[in-house]
């Protein structure tokens, strides 16, 4: 009787977890997948790209401290903006809106040289 009542709760927990796992499965990959749609990859590339420019200028010397923070929070802002808008677009970002965020990097590139 003890072993019939092990058996049956050892199933329901297997069971339970084999549905758990089932759904979960399916979001994880679509997560995934919708943050390496490639106008995402675009503008987070650029994104990364810029924080790596303001970090060796300040280590160069070329720029003061102040300004590289300055230049992160915008670079942070355009992040939280492109996610915003990813957010309303089922996990994408439109054309438009990839050419407003390069229009917002752009300004912000130039920033960095100067």
């Amino acid at each position: 009787m003890l072993t019939s009542k092990l058996l049956k709760s050892t199933l329901g927990v297997a069971l339970v977890a084999a549905l758990v796992g089932g759904s979960v499965a399916p979001v994880i990959a679509q997560s995934q997948s919708q943050k390496a749609h490639p106008r995402r990859d675009q503008v987070n590339d650029r994104l990364a790209n810029q924080n790596k420019r303001i970090n060796q200028e300040v280590k160069e010397g070329e720029m003061t401290s102040q300004k590289a923070q300055r230049l992160h929070k915008q670079d942070r802002q355009l992040r939280q903006e492109e996610r915003d808008m990813a957010s309303q677009n089922g996990g994408r970002i439109t054309k438009s809106e990839q050419g407003v965020l390069n229009q917002q990097e752009n300004a912000v590139s130039r920033r960095i040289g100067q």
